[in-house]
Order: structure tokens, then C-alpha cells, then sequence
């Protein structure tokens, strides 16, 4: 399963976890199976309210689901049609949020909870 989790940097599973989805620098993608991990630039970092395209960045990863600080309803009813699901990790380092989606410790994001505006979850 590939995990795409919104970070900070570039560091890996030491990355700090971004707040919201479509405003990271970078998304890290975790592979479970092969336990390897792959940085993707955000290109779209500054946007508008509901007009980010981080699906874009993440074309061809072939990613099973996202786990984010938070997003909106649009980016998250964009994942799901496309087989996407969406699961709230706010804060920590890639490792934690590896440790907690295993675990199965961490919400399944949905339309009632997802973000109507930045800032929404600070």
C-alpha cells in the first residue's frame, strides 16, 4: 500500500507532517510493502482557497491513500472517486503517521470533517 503523506521537507520518515494537504512543499509517498519512501515536489504550493491541484503533483504514484493535517471537501471528493481514501494525521514526523495508520489509529477523513477554508484546523 503507498501512503502520500503532506510534509514540511524533505527528510524522509524524520519529515514533519504539513498541516494541510494542497499547501505542502512536498508530499512523501511510503511504500508499506517495500518500506521505501519517495519526495514529490508541490509545484501548486500557492493558491487560492479551493483551487489547489496537488492530484497533479501525484499523477502516476499510484497512491492507495492520503493522510493529512487536513483538506477540503473537493480535493477529498476528487480522492475518492478516484479510489482514494483520506485519513486525519495532524501532527509528528512521517514515521508517527506510518506507526499510527498501522496501528489503525487514525480517522477516516470525510465530507462532514473536511476543511471549508486555510486555517481551518490550526
Amino acid at each position: 500500500m503507498k501512503l502520500c503523506i503532506p510534509t514540511i521537507g524533505t527528510e524522509g520518515l524524520a519529515a514533519a507532517v504539513s498541516e494541510h494537504f494542497g499547501s505542502a512543499p512536498c508530499f512523501t509517498i511510503y511504500d508499506t510493502d517495500l518500506n521505501s519512501v519517495n519526495i514529490i515536489e508541490n509545484k501548486n504550493i500557492n493558491h487560492s482557497h479551493g483551487a489547489c491541484q496537488p492530484l497533479r503533483a501525484l499523477s502516476g504514484q499510484d497512491i492507495d491513500a492520503v493522510v493529512c493535517g487536513g483538506m477540503g471537501a473537493r480535493a477529498l471528493i476528487n480522492l475518492n472517486q478516484g479510489g482514494i481514501r483520506a485519513y486525519l494525521g495532524q501532527k509528528g514526523t512521517v514515521q508517527e503517521i506510518v506507526t499510527a495508520f498501522a496501528e489503525g489509529n487514525l480517522p477516516e477523513l470525510t465530507p462532514a470533517n473536511a476543511c471549508s477554508q486555510h486555517g481551518c484546523h490550526e
